[in-house]
């Protein structure tokens, strides 16, 4: 009796884990209705640790093979499932080692297949990379012994507890390091500095950059354009306070995902606009480069991929508080895909070829449209099987974006350091 127990438990826990499996190839589209975000959620953390999914139903297996699992069909059965699913699961992973191909074809596309030997022409203000931050274990460990916080320096006195920002350096930081400013994400209603891009800023803090990371006010208490004008508060304290901790504010890169991908790329692309800057219009707020992660561009939705307006709706109770009938150049003027210009900054622009959430056609009409007018040179990587939010916590494809960001952003900072040294000889 308990054998037979045993057996349909097996194969319960067996199709469950492949529909886990089978989600993380064929999640949800983005704007497929409610099931999105469960979608999302299941095949984020089952297409990322695929080889720890793997592992602990390995445990699994072998404790209800020893309870008896395979003493009637129904365990057989399970038994079969399971080892398909396990096939699949370690298919996963090298498509994610595949990302390294990915990442580098979009740099040398973007840039230029030379571009290594145009950073190597300029002293490199980095660190020797060999030792990489890469748990295996535990994908969620962030801190390193070489890197210190600053926690919840307030960036705008008088206005909350959301304007506050962590600093993150080397413990040996030499002076005039660039900076790294990272938005996070989360709808435009949650989220904190402390949750994200942790992996990126360890490692760049490691290489010698300073990296800020902000909070801001969150909807729907704060309405937009609230979130983007923290965003250059915080952009003015950098200005302000980063030599004090080691960093050159005349170079500022700017990333973030999902909103905070948003806010990044609107933040670079309306430099000094006196709309997001009430009460300090006066202040320099362009950023040398922009690397958003899985970004919301069109709040307009121009491709017409979202059948049933859902994120309009959203927009119009939650963020901007007015619908797109109402207002339709308040929703222009808050998507970054129609605020493109000939000056913007070098972009990186990174999205999952499966994101259940932010539909990756955004991103793709958003690069193709910033070539079109940006003089600047824009990179473009769509990760193969890549869900949203993919690179929160350590994986194979996080290590290998992760690193290309580094190499475009020390592309980015070398030849922005040639550029200043030619005008310095120039005016000399």
């Amino acid at each position: 009796m308990v054998g037979m127990s045993s057996s349909w438990l097996f194969l319960g826990v067996s199709i469950v884990g492949a529909l886990f499996t089978w989600n993380a190839y064929r999640p949800r589209r983005a704007h497929g209705g409610p099931l999105s975000i469960p979608s999302f959620f299941a095949g984020w953390l089952t297409s990322e640790l695929a080889a720890h999914h793997v592992a602990w139903q390995a445990v699994a297996t072998g404790v209800l093979v020893w309870m008896g699992a395979l003493s009637a069909w129904p365990g057989w059965l399970g038994l079969g499932v399971t080892v398909a699913s396990w096939a699949a699961l370690l298919a996963m992973l090298p498509v994610a080692r595949s990302s390294e191909t990915v990442v580098e074809d979009a740099l040398a596309e973007g840039i230029g297949p030379d571009y290594r030997d145009a950073t190597a022409a300029v002293a490199s203000p980095f660190r020797d990379p060999a030792r990489e931050h890469r748990p295996v274990l535990n994908p969620f460990r962030f801190a390193h012994a070489d890197v210190q916080v600053e926690r919840n320096l307030v960036y705008a006195p008088g206005f909350g507890d959301r304007h506050q920002l962590d600093v993150y350096r080397a413990r040996d930081l030499a002076p005039g390091a660039p900076v790294l400013f990272q938005i996070h994400g989360g709808g435009w209603t949650i989220g904190d500095k402390r949750q994200q891009a942790l992996p990126l800023m360890i490692h760049l803090a490691r290489r010698g950059w300073l990296c800020v990371a902000a909070n801001y006010r969150l909807s729907p208490k704060a309405t937009f354009p609230d979130h983007i004008v923290d965003a250059k508060l915080a952009l003015r304290w950098i200005r302000e306070h980063a030599a004090e901790h080691g960093g050159d504010a005349r170079f500022v890169a700017v990333t973030g995902g999902s909103a905070g991908g948003h806010l990044a790329a609107l933040l670079a692309l309306t430099p000094n606009d006196p709309e997001y800057q009430p009460g300090f219009e006066d202040v320099d707020t362009r950023v040398q480069a922009c690397v958003p992660f899985y970004g919301v561009y069109d709040w307009c939705d121009t491709l017409g991929i979202d059948p049933r307006d859902e994120r309009k709706r959203f927009f119009a109770k939650t963020v901007l508080k007015r619908s797109f009938a109402e207002d339709p150049d308040a929703y222009r003027r808050a998507s970054p895909l129609a605020r493109v210009r000939a000056d913007a900054p070098p972009f990186f622009v990174i999205h999952g070829a499966r994101d259940s959430l932010v539909p990756v056609a955004q991103a793709r009409q958003f690069v193709a449209r910033l070539r079109t007018v940006s003089k600047a040179p824009v990179c473009y990587a769509e990760l193969p099987h890549a869900q949203h939010a993919f690179e929160l916590f350590h994986s194979p494809r996080t290590a290998r974006v992760v690193r290309a960001v580094d190499r475009f952003l020390a592309w980015t900072w070398a030849t922005w350091r040639a550029e200043a040294e030619r005008g310095a000889r120039a005016s000399a």
